[in-house]
């Protein structure tokens, strides 16, 4: 990934088994450097739009789109805070299958009840009193006050039940939603990067991507 490429190096104590003396050091990422996209930009809401990933699509094919090259699939991944991609990405169709079964153990088990959740309910004058989409027990009812019938109302049976399947489903979806920074400002955050990215003149500057650690064997 590219993004990996944009970290500047440092020269590390070597642990290695095969180092010749204390004083050896091997050449490493700094992956302590972590670059951040400037608070203002969030607060520009012309600098993103939002983007529904579509079937299999991975970072890198989401970033040919936008930006013409696949490398940039950093950019994607770094705006979204997205670390572990196994993890917050979405998965393929057959990554999808193959995690359900891993996690709930036959393909029976997909139709199975992982909750319920509420449907929506109204009074006579069309005030929501329950919104849809709460969870809570298969038997909830709520018992409210309709003002413009004059009485109190029981209402009950409304409840649905929600699948293993369309639970884990419903996880993938919330995943798919993302934000693109626009084209016209990827110069930019490419600029801060580059910035943060630089070592600036100290005890332990060796170059602009590189410094020597601290040497504790030194005495």
């Amino acid at each position: 990934m590219g993004y990996f490429r944009q970290l500047p190096n440092f020269n590390y104590v070597s642990r290695l088994d095969e180092k010749v003396s204390s004083s050896d050091y091997i050449e490493v990422k700094n992956i302590f450097k972590r670059a951040k996209v400037r608070e203002d930009f969030f607060q520009n809401f012309t600098a993103f739009t939002r983007y529904t990933i579509k079937g299999d699509e991975r970072p890198d094919n989401v970033a040919q789109k936008f930006y013409k090259d696949a490398d940039l699939d950093w950019v994607i991944l770094y705006i979204n805070n997205i670390i572990n991609v196994r993890e917050e990405w979405p998965l393929t169709n057959v990554s999808f299958k193959n995690h359900l079964i891993d996690k709930y153990g036959s393909i029976s088990a997909y139709s199975s009840i992982h909750h319920y959740e509420t449907e929506e309910v109204r009074d006579q004058a069309d005030n929501i009193i329950i919104p849809a989409g709460l969870q809570v027990d298969e038997d909830f009812t709520v018992t409210y006050r309709d003002v413009a019938m004059g009485k109190e109302v029981i209402a009950s049976g409304i409840t649905d039940g929600i699948t293993n399947e369309q639970f884990e489903t419903k996880l993938q979806n919330e995943r798919r939603q993302i934000y693109i920074l626009r084209p016209a400002f990827l110069g930019i955050v490419l600029d801060d990067i580059e910035r943060v990215m630089t070592y600036s003149q100290s005890s332990q500057y060796i170059n602009d991507k590189l410094k020597k650690a601290s040497n504790i064997n030194i005495g």
